[in-house]
């Protein structure tokens, strides 16, 4: 992975977290760590299906939405 790569894929995961905390009245510290327990973080470091490409709140909503057992 480029340096550019790394530096949009760091941007695109504060861009989800900051969302997932907007989205479900969180602090940034648990959004963080509910992201990073999270399968999508997994598919983004992985790069899986262009997945890393789209939108950070669309990302946010299909994490929530997908995976409700790690907001409990």
């Amino acid at each position: 992975m480029s340096d550019i790569e790394a530096v949009y894929i760091e941007n695109l995961e504060q861009d989800i977290i900051k969302n997932i905390a907007a989205l479900k009245n969180l602090d940034l510290r648990k959004a963080m760590d509910i992201y990073y327990k999270s399968k999508l973080s997994t598919q983004i470091a992985n790069r899986e299906q262009g997945i890393e490409n789209l939108d950070a709140k669309y990302l946010a909503e299909d994490l929530i939405e997908n995976e409700p057992k790690l907001f409990y």
